[in-house]
């Protein structure tokens, strides 16, 4: 059930909800830029700074700071395995140890163990991998994003809704975008220095900027620049407070897998990434040979199981008349962001 409290909602007022839901992005890429967050709430800078903290220390905000973006930085994979009942925590411990290994969930299917790998390179991804077939012997499902229609966990949480983006207007541009195994982000130097410098957030002062600059001993409009460039180029998503939806209720939710006909599949892929209740949705290869029929996963965050179940009916129905799978999530096994000490070192 939800983890949404009235304790919770009691300790905030309406400008920390405005912080909450209105800067997940879009914060300027500015020296002073709490001094930006607080002009446009009618606050001071202090109070701005102040209420970031104290929702990060609440554990309402994860941190504040860039979003990066694994696929585009190097090579990503969504993996799964078959664990037997009786090594499942052993297994899952071995490949927990990867640092190449950011997220990894229990979920209620004979491919019960699913997580994400992602590497400097291709070749690294597959070879570690392989390590992880050796190691646990057990057969490794993988499956590489291959399209992108819709990716986006920025969504209000100040709220009753049932389900994520309930309270976002339909015609989110879910058009196709194609995504390469073979990225690897093509970063300088001090792009490379300055990414491992904020993937943990960015430090909560008035000037983080000039913060990050000083670690790096460099001036601080060659961090601004860099930024900007890291926006541009897609390694940064946005910028702004990553929110904990689970500590905000959003904790009933399942991903859903789809055998859509592959002349359907743009088309089909497109629309349901358009829908105002699915927060993820994205083409990732069959695998025939390990009987797998599924290339389109879609993932719905809600606060009401019966409520994402319902909606999942009605993508059934409506939107995506073919066979499909509900994997719910039973466990956290492993959830940080995803470390870069070794992608942008290869």
């Amino acid at each position: 059930m939800s983890s949404l409290s009235g304790d919770w909602r009691e300790s905030i007022d309406d400008v920390d909800a405005a912080i909450i839901d209105g800067y997940q992005s879009g914060v300027p890429v500015a020296e002073r830029p709490f001094r930006h967050i607080g002009s446009d709430l009618g606050i001071d800078e202090d109070d701005a700074l102040e209420r970031v903290r104290r929702l990060h220390d609440a554990g309402i905000v994860r941190r504040f700071g860039a979003v990066l973006n694994p696929p585009v930085i190097g090579s990503s994979t969504l993996a799964a395995v078959q664990a037997p009942d009786d090594r499942f925590d052993e297994i899952a411990a071995t490949i927990n140890e990867y640092q190449q290994v950011n997220h990894n969930y229990a979920r209620d299917h004979e491919w019960n163990m699913w997580f994400v790998v992602t590497a400097g390179s291709r070749a690294t991804r597959d070879e570690l991998l392989a390590e992880i077939e050796e190691r646990t012997g057990c057969a490794v499902l993988n499956l590489p994003m291959l399209t992108d229609y819709y990716i986006n966990l920025e969504f209000p949480v100040v709220n009753a809704d049932r389900f994520a983006r309930e309270s976002i207007d339909e015609g989110t541009d879910s058009s196709a975008t194609r995504m390469s195994e073979e990225a690897t982000g093509d970063l300088s130097a001090f792009d490379a220095d300055l990414l491992l410098a904020i993937q943990d957030g960015f430090p909560l002062s008035r000037t983080p900027y000039r913060d990050i600059a000083a670690q790096l001993e460099a001036d601080v409009d060659d961090v601004l620049e860099s930024i900007d460039r890291l926006v541009d180029n897609g390694c940064i998503k946005r910028i702004g407070c990553v929110v904990n939806h689970v500590v905000t209720g959003f904790d009933s939710n399942c991903m859903v897998v789809w055998d859509v006909p592959d002349d359907h599949l743009d088309a089909w892929g497109e629309r349901a990434g358009g829908l105002p209740y699915v927060t993820l949705c994205y083409h990732r290869p069959r695998r025939p040979e390990q009987d797998w029929s599924y290339n389109l996963f879609t993932m719905i965050h809600g606060r009401d199981p019966d409520a994402v179940d319902a909606k999942i009916d009605e993508l059934a129905t409506d939107y995506l008349p073919v066979d499909h799978e509900r994997l719910y999530s039973t466990e956290t096994l492993k959830q940080t962001g995803a470390r870069y000490e070794e992608l942008v070192g290869e």
